[in-house]
């Protein structure tokens, strides 16, 4: 079988939707050796996350076949992507970040689209208008003309059945596994170079993910106040706006040499910056799924997360959660893990045993699984 993906998150993106594409592609090539797996990007390139990837021997990178195409490789991945597919003989289509060709009804090819969140329609406010247009657009196009809908997560599936009216028998929900890097025992020398590397000379509560309003990070900045003086809190992520609103709160609770902002921290460097953290916070206001929880919880370090979403179904019910305004919550939770490390304990050893359903071999099986019913249904017509 020869499934197509579009593969420009795979090959452009370093961070979420690009490390999703990366791995599906991979745990997938690996799973299933006897089958074919190719990615289409309008400006197909390798780099080193990508790499690894390219060198299964089944997993295939290809552009635009025309030079005509070639130079308009973003009107390519709308009008044209599709058909190529189909020429090279895709089984199956697989929009890897909410989004399908358009006249992709017409290839006659079944065809599967991932959606990840839809939280341009939760958090308008976040989201420039025109901005807000184009994806509501791309995902009632998709969804509504995909064999199948993959939802990362049920708090997702629910999303896409109250915004798009998509039913829930067309939509297959496949958990999204972590990098293999963050189950592998993190040596104290490995963390200690780390740490020195990023300045971390002093204990610390790690907070993974673009520094934006949503991600919520003002939660911990300013529990941190109700924190022992000895804690700082690091910061680890592509910085926005967001991040001078809480550089002023923290210079004027005289805090801000124990806000540690890292910006294009390496991904190989991630484990070690878990592994090294008392604990990891991931308040965010809204997710499809936070696979920083489940980085963090593979890496052996407990995680105090938001309720109001999907991160309690990832961290599962050992995983502390307040409300994401919940500032003495947050520091409760903290000082918790501070002074009682059994209760840190607890929580590493059953949220682990939680993630397991996160496994590699769980979202190859189940995303092969919804490959072959959206074969199934194709063939036999079957509308929802």
């Amino acid at each position: 079988m020869l499934t197509g993906y579009d593969g420009k998150r795979a090959v452009q993106n370093n961070t979420g939707l690009g490390n999703y594409s990366r791995l599906l592609v991979s745990v997938m090539a690996r799973r299933y050796g006897d089958d074919r797996f190719a990615l289409y990007a309008p400006h197909p390139h390798t780099s080193p996350r990508l790499q690894p990837v390219l060198e299964l021997p089944n997993v295939e990178l290809h552009g635009p076949a025309s030079p005509l195409w070639r130079m308009a490789p973003a009107l390519w991945r709308s009008a044209a992507m599709g058909r190529q597919m189909r020429a090279d003989g895709a089984d199956v289509i697989h929009g890897l970040s909410g989004e399908l060709p358009l006249g992709v009804e017409r290839l006659g090819i079944p065809s599967v689209v991932t959606v990840h969140d839809v939280i341009f329609r939760r958090f308008p406010a976040l989201y420039k208008g025109i901005d807000r247009r184009i994806y509501d657009a791309k995902f009632r196009h998709a969804t509504r003309h995909a064999t199948r809908v993959l939802a990362i997560s049920e708090c997702t599936a629910r999303d896409v059945m109250k915004f798009y009216g998509v039913p829930r028998e067309k939509i297959s929900v496949v958990y999204q596994g972590c990098d293999a890097q963050f189950w592998r025992p993190v040596t104290p020398e490995r963390i200690d170079k780390v740490r020195t590397r990023y300045g971390l000379t002093r204990p610390y509560i790690i907070a993974v993910g673009t520094i934006e309003e949503r991600k919520n990070q003002l939660l911990a900045v300013r529990g941190l106040r109700g924190l022992p003086a000895e804690y700082d809190l690091a910061l680890v992520g592509r910085q926005t706006p967001y991040a001078d609103t809480i550089r002023t709160y923290a210079d004027n609770f005289n805090i801000s040499h124990r806000v540690k902002f890292i910006d294009n921290a390496p991904f190989a460097d991630l484990p070690a910056l878990y592994a090294g953290a008392l604990c990891s916070s991931y308040t965010s206001r809204f997710e499809g799924f936070g696979i920083p929880v489940i980085e963090s919880l593979a890496a052996g370090t407990p995680v105090v997360v938001a309720t109001g979403s999907c991160l309690e179904e990832a961290g599962g019910p050992a995983v502390p959660a307040v409300d994401p305004d919940d500032v003495s919550g947050w520091i409760n939770e903290v000082n918790s893990m501070i002074v009682f490390p059994a209760t840190r304990d607890a929580i590493v050893r059953m949220g682990r045993e939680h993630i397991t359903r996160f496994s590699d071999e769980a979202m190859a099986e189940g995303t092969m699984a919804c490959y072959r019913r959206a074969i199934e249904d194709f063939k036999n017509g079957t509308k929802y």
